[in-house]
């Protein structure tokens, strides 16, 4: 049987994949996209079942479709995200392939270009895309055993509170996840404790402008890399219940316990360490930096918004902040379900290329790695603060198909004395 040759396979129907078939097409380049599920099956399945984005539908969203479901000041839910890629692949007419999933890819025997090996048979392509995105599989600490009599769940497994055995629920994670999830049980009536490590805490808004605003007109979303020491802070912001400002001290009056970050684990007890006020100070200061850095873009444009100085009143301390718990019996306390919303790792184990470090993450300049023809797309900070976000995967993705489409040219060249 031939095998079905291509300019680029790109694996991965979600939001990047998506991305980059537009790009593709618009630089004349043929390929096809590769999705072991559906298009954004991560959005429907991925995802518990009361999420929104994180950012309002002006915003969050590829620049040559709006939203249909809700206003543009609205949070969109996760199936009117999955929904809204899956429109957007159809409008784009991307060459998208769902049920196929990708198990090998290697270069061919010459060197020349790449077999890539599916489900649904071989394809020959000049180059390959890995577009699976920054969350492919969820890391659960080995601190609690396996064993051990309580319910350990993965943010990515948790859909609501319902599912989770009766009694009381300790969330592992501050970020956005983890105090989304904590604030949902808590607010259904769940006994929630939160194990808040260091965080990022913006404004969800401040002077009658969303924080993805603040940070377009303060040029942070173009921040190509994290501070030294911050490579792993989660930012901890929220769509949910309309928008709001993630406040760990709020939650804290509202009768969620917070403890430092989970520590250790022995004969049914959890240990915490001694940082939670510490943490939470700090999610403070970039709270108040970010209002600082708003007032002064104000001051310095004259820019007409309204002044909001109830937006520096802080909550009371609540006890748990005053007087933080360093040890939790679980049976004491009623605990019979963990939820680690504490990230994921990601998965290129299918890419028999020598272009990833000694952890396995992909060595590249803004998704070229240095093998050439390979490529990656929807990382982490891939040339930007925004590159995980929708409209951010859509940048990245035009310079990946751009830089695709140089070297096309480039190998197409002949010198006179060979034409």
């Amino acid at each position: 049987m031939a095998v079905e040759k291509t300019d680029v396979v790109v694996v991965g129907g979600g939001q990047a994949g998506i991305a980059m078939s537009e790009h593709l097409s618009s630089n004349g380049i043929s390929h096809v996209v590769l999705e072991k599920n559906r298009v954004a099956e991560a959005w429907r399945t991925g995802r518990w079942d009361s999420l929104v984005a994180n950012g309002p539908a002006w915003h969050d969203r590829f620049p040559n479709l709006e939203f249909s479901t809700c206003g543009p000041d609205a949070f969109p839910d996760k199936e009117s995200v999955a929904d809204y890629l899956g429109e957007y692949a159809e409008m784009i007419k991307a060459p998208v392939r769902t049920g196929v999933e990708v198990t090998k890819a290697e270069r061919t025997a010459d060197g020349g270009a790449f077999l890539v090996e599916t489900s649904a048979g071989t394809i020959e392509a000049q180059n390959i895309v890995a577009a699976t995105g920054a969350f492919q599989c969820p890391v659960i600490p080995p601190i609690v055993p396996a064993e051990s009599p309580v319910d350990q769940v993965h943010s990515f497994n948790y859909r609501n509170p319902q599912q989770l055995r009766d009694g009381a629920v300790l969330v592992v994670g501050a970020g956005s996840s983890g105090a989304q999830i904590a604030d949902e049980l808590n607010r259904a009536g769940r006994k929630t404790y939160l194990s808040v490590g260091p965080h990022d805490r913006p404004p969800r808004a401040y002077r009658d402008r969303d924080f993805v605003w603040w940070l377009g007109v303060l040029g942070l979303w173009d921040v190509g890399a994290q501070k030294p020491g911050t490579e792993h802070v989660t930012i901890s912001v929220s769509g949910a219940y309309g928008g709001q400002t993630m406040d760990f001290r709020r939650l804290g009056g509202e009768g969620v316990t917070l403890m430092g970050l989970t520590e250790g684990y022995e004969e049914g007890v959890l240990t915490f360490r001694d940082d939670l006020q510490g943490n939470v100070a700090a999610g403070d200061a970039n709270y108040l930096e970010m209002l600082d850095l708003a007032d002064a873009y104000v001051a310095r444009t004259g820019i007409d918004l309204p002044e909001e100085p109830e937006a520096r009143h802080q909550f009371a301390d609540p006890e748990c902040l005053r007087n933080p718990l360093r040890a939790l019996d679980l049976a004491k306390e009623g605990i019979t379900t963990i939820i680690w919303a504490t990230g994921f790792r990601q998965d290129f184990d299918w890419m028999k290329f020598d272009t990833f470090d000694e952890k396995g993450a992909p060595r590249h300049q803004r998704g070229v790695s240095k093998e050439p023809g390979v490529y990656f797309l929807g990382l982490p900070w891939q040339s930007r603060r925004g590159s995980t976000f929708i409209w951010g995967v859509w940048h990245d993705a035009k310079h990946v198909a751009d830089q695709i489409a140089i070297q096309k040219s480039y190998l197409r060249y002949r010198p006179p004395t060979e034409v």
